[in-house]
């Protein structure tokens, strides 16, 4: 297939879902034409890592200045300001020539719109383009995220500014479904929550379940004998207000318990962009604070156990995953595991509340031998459910029925 596939920030090692994609695809014998967006110099030169895979990259400046702009303008609408942030004229012309210059040697079989920040451009591909296939991936739900969000976030900005966008998103995800001629998401929690929006959907054949996965070449099983003794790792973007609840929550209701009886416990908190609370946390001699870093497997492969307290989230947790692709023990809330299939106790340990989770860390620490058995039973899950091998053929075949339906 000749697929266009429209991204509305670079795919790269962080972006882990389209950038994966977009490799197994083109390993898979398809033609991918991809217009990503980028904002700075950093994601310009993660361009380079992709080109190779893409029939064709088309880079698109996106100043924050227009990101601005945009959500001025979406403010009095009823359109939430996800939907309008990355949306700049300079990609949609881009779309276009790309579109209007097809000819007998390449004519695009589908189009691939991904997250709620493109999805302007689908809109705009199905107004200019109407005969073109289009398949949304939503990846997750957002008005999910949102409504988690106005509960349990520790940024009273982000808990405001998320209240106010809850009730717009849930209305346009609710229309916006109906849109396109498929749409996809990473769980069936998600799902479940496109189904019960206001308004509902009145096709769930239209909705397809294609989960995140784990490139398992480069996310490689730690040895278990070098490990750092008594070490937590925790990862994500850490200006995310999710992660930064994370880490906010564990540090003052998990910690404390955990050193009563573990008092020679260190804390690794990694990922890029930690805001102003969570750097301070590094004032103790038992917490890092890593900011970003150029790779994250050896925290993972080095650390003694793997922390996600996740209080609220939406979509499958890749910090999760890449952790158990590492064969590091897993402890987790359920809203961290809630979107895949694995079986508590076995791949992973799900902890309830602050108490049973600081129990869970504790029992871990004084048992090595199931951390081990749980590290590679956690390895094995991710080999089965989440190669993105598999995964680019769930893809593949949304795309097929997609175009099978249109003809």
């Amino acid at each position: 297939m000749d697929i266009l596939f429209v991204v509305p920030y670079v795919p790269n090692l962080i972006r882990v879902r389209p950038y994966n994609l977009i490799k197994c695809l083109a390993k898979r014998g398809h033609r991918l034409t991809v217009v990503a967006l980028w904002s700075n110099d950093k994601e310009y030169r993660d361009i380079e890592e992709l080109r190779p895979f893409c029939e064709r990259l088309e880079a698109v400046p996106l100043k924050q200045a227009r990101s601005v702009w945009n959500c001025l303008v979406a403010l009095p609408t009823s359109h939430p300001l996800q939907s309008a942030y990355c949306w700049t004229p300079k990609a949609a012309a881009k779309v276009t020539q790309l579109l209007s210059n097809q000819n007998s040697h390449q004519k695009f079989d589908v189009a691939h719109v991904e997250h709620l920040r493109a999805s302007r451009y689908g809109l705009f591909l199905k107004q200019a383009f109407p005969s073109l296939p289009i398949v949304w991936d939503s990846v997750d739900s957002i008005s999910l995220l949102f409504r988690q969000a106005t509960r349990h976030s520790q940024m009273l900005l982000s808990r405001w500014l998320l209240q106010f966008e809850l009730h717009r998103t849930e209305h346009f995800e609710s229309w916006l479904i109906k849109q396109f001629d498929h749409t996809v998401v990473t769980s069936r929690v998600d799902k479940e929550s496109f189904i019960t929006l206001p308004g509902g959907v009145t096709d769930r054949h239209s909705l397809s379940v294609v989960p995140n996965g784990v490139d398992l070449s480069y996310f490689i099983a730690g040895d278990f004998k070098s490990r750092e003794p008594a070490t937590l790792v925790i990862s994500g973007k850490m200006s995310y207000h999710a992660n930064v609840t994370m880490v906010m929550h564990f540090m003052r209701n998990i910690l404390e318990h955990i050193h009563a009886s573990r008092p020679d416990v260190k804390v690794w908190i990694v990922g890029k962009d930690p805001p102003d609370e969570i750097a301070a946390l590094g004032a103790s001699s038992q917490v890092t604070i890593t900011g970003t870093v150029n790779d994250i497997r050896p925290y993972l492969q080095k650390a003694t156990i793997a922390i996600a307290p996740l209080t609220y989230g939406a979509g499958v947790q890749n910090k999760v995953l890449e952790a158990m692709a590492c064969a590091t023990p897993v402890v987790a809330y359920p809203q961290a595991t809630s979107a895949l299939e694995t079986l508590a106790g076995r791949d992973l340990i799900v902890a309830e509340n602050p108490e049973s989770f600081s129990n869970a860390v504790i029992k871990l620490l004084d048992h090595p031998n199931s951390r081990q058995q749980i590290g590679q039973n956690g390895r094995l899950y991710v080999e089965n459910y989440h190669r993105w091998e598999s995964i680019a053929a769930k893809m593949e075949k949304v795309y097929n029925e997609v175009i099978y339906n249109r003809n």
